[in-house]
């Protein structure tokens, strides 16, 4: 089975672990964009706004192509700059894909208290408090 790790760029250097228990349980696991290189989006920006946008606009369509080849998606909302449970404009999007196509969404910690709360909970996904035993699809 498949499972597509949403998450904020700037949480890539902690989810090897996750990445890795996943494996052991036999997941195919698929990466964020860019968890290779997660300091290219600065040099895209160096390409001035058109440069970016048209770049921003790639790695969108191939976010909604990852999140069609899952048979799940796993948000790893994170602390981020003292925002506890962080969901970026990026993830958010990621996980509506998800929702549109009907996969299950699992999300690491409790939805985060922000103003996308109401859409979050309207996605109904699954929150596993850190413990991937409670992914199965």
């Amino acid at each position: 089975m498949k499972i597509f790790i949403c998450t904020s760029k700037a949480f890539y250097g902690d989810i090897a672990d996750v990445v890795r228990d996943l494996k052991l349980k036999n997941f195919e696991v698929i990466l964020p964009n860019n968890y290779e290189t997660p300091h290219v989006e600065g040099e895209m920006r160096a390409l001035g706004d058109i440069g970016h946008a048209a770049w921003k606009a790639d790695m969108l369509r191939l976010q909604a192509q990852k999140a069609a080849s899952a048979d799940a998606v796993l948000v790893m909302n994170l602390k981020k700059n003292d925002i506890e449970n962080y969901i970026g404009g990026a993830v958010m999007l990621e996980m509506y894909e998800a929702f549109r196509l009907g996969k299950k969404i699992f999300i690491w910690n409790p939805i985060p208290e922000n103003m996308l709360r109401d859409e979050i909970k309207g996605m109904q996904p699954i929150v596993i408090n850190g413990d991937i035993s409670k992914i199965n699809l």
